[in-house]
């Protein structure tokens, strides 16, 4: 098993050659940097971190991947502002993937700094902790094994459930505030406003900076958009993580699609995202990323309408950024997921079903 396969990736990048090295730290205007964290192994190369600057100290969103490689950038990238990680007031969590909350434990523990988070993605990081070792590979087996994958790729999945280690790397920091949507967050001389975004995970959320634009821009100040909007990326939509079963009703596709209406709303000057660079013109990005989301559904709803379908063969027909058979293993995983959430989209709106007796399931037209 790939040594990152138990973690969703951020998104989905674009199949291009590696950027060049961001610098060390940019200066956004109005007490606003960014700091270019690597993730490793990772064609996105790295994970935006910003510190803002507030009456009390400065305050991260997200903090980037918990490696020493990651840490030791994070800091060089704070001396760089003239500060350290000691200085750190708090910590604002987009979401609760490794590539934006790896390192909040560790900042917590240099500074005193209060992490704080949506419940949502609280809950996922309280029983990820909790789960006996092996849990996660068993629960990811059954998962697929419903959804068709083929016995070549359930073997590693039953292998791995029975190494006593369990799965390294998965004690992320229990934030010990949350982010309560629609209200401003506590920042002295800061006006930050919790904007909830389900859909890359249940709990992730949009941090809006209600200040004029530093550089005069029109619009409605700045937005942190972790995950959500990104320049030229449509992040992951999978199911949301259901080892109980109780989340089988959830649209995690139609959440994300009405979280962008809402930032759209918002008409932001400036997004400053997690990954790629900062952009304007928000509602054109939302309209791309809808109009791409409308033309996927109705892709696969043709592909429904020729024959019944299981989630993996389904994942198998779809278009992505390489061949099916040039796609790792860990992501072939994570393909289905997002097969799966286009499918729950597909079925709450009465345009596909499941064959009824069909095992492992499969879905056609409706």
């Amino acid at each position: 098993m790939p040594r990152n396969a138990p973690q969703q990736p951020p998104c989905t990048p674009p199949p291009a050659p590696p950027a060049p090295a961001p610098p060390r730290a940019t200066d956004h205007g109005g007490g606003v940097h960014s700091l270019a964290v690597p993730i490793p192994d990772n064609p996105l190369g790295h994970t935006l971190v910003h510190v803002l600057d507030t009456g009390r100290g400065p305050v991260l969103v997200d903090t980037g991947w918990d490696d020493p490689a990651s840490w030791d950038t994070l800091t060089a990238g704070l001396a760089a502002l003239g500060t350290a990680v000691g200085d750190i007031h708090g910590v604002v969590v987009t979401h609760h993937h490794p590539d934006h909350h790896g390192l909040s434990g560790r900042v917590r523990e240099a500074s005193g700094a209060w992490i704080a988070m949506h419940p949502a993605d609280t809950e996922v990081v309280v029983r990820t902790r909790s789960a006996p070792p092996g849990a996660w590979y068993a629960y990811v087996h059954d998962k697929l094994a419903a959804a068709g994958a083929p016995e070549e790729h359930l073997a590693p999945l039953r292998a791995a459930r029975r190494d006593p280690r369990g799965i390294p790397g998965l004690r992320a920091a229990v934030p010990d505030r949350d982010i309560v949507p629609g209200e401003l967050l506590p920042l002295p001389g800061r006006r930050l406003r919790a904007v909830w975004t389900p859909g890359h995970t249940p709990g992730h959320v949009c941090l809006h900076l209600e200040e004029r634009h530093p550089a005069g821009l029109p619009g409605n100040g700045r937005l942190f958009s972790g995950d959500h909007l990104l320049p030229g990326i449509s992040p992951h939509i999978g199911l949301y993580e259901d080892p109980d079963g109780t989340a089988g009703a959830l649209d995690p596709l139609g959440d994300y699609l009405d979280s962008l209406e809402r930032v759209a709303r918002l008409g932001p000057a400036e997004v400053l995202p997690a990954h790629q660079h900062a952009f304007t013109g928000a509602p054109d990005r939302v309209r791309e990323l809808l109009s791409h989301h409308r033309e996927r559904l109705a892709g696969l709803r043709r592909l429904l309408a020729a024959r019944p379908l299981t989630p993996w063969a389904l994942a198998e027909r779809m278009e992505w950024n390489r061949p099916w058979e040039d796609i790792p293993y860990a992501s072939r995983t994570i393909a289905v997921s997002e097969a799966e959430a286009h499918l729950r989209r597909l079925v709450k709106q009465g345009r596909a079903e499941p064959v009824p007796g069909s095992d492992p399931v499969e879905y056609r037209a409706a």
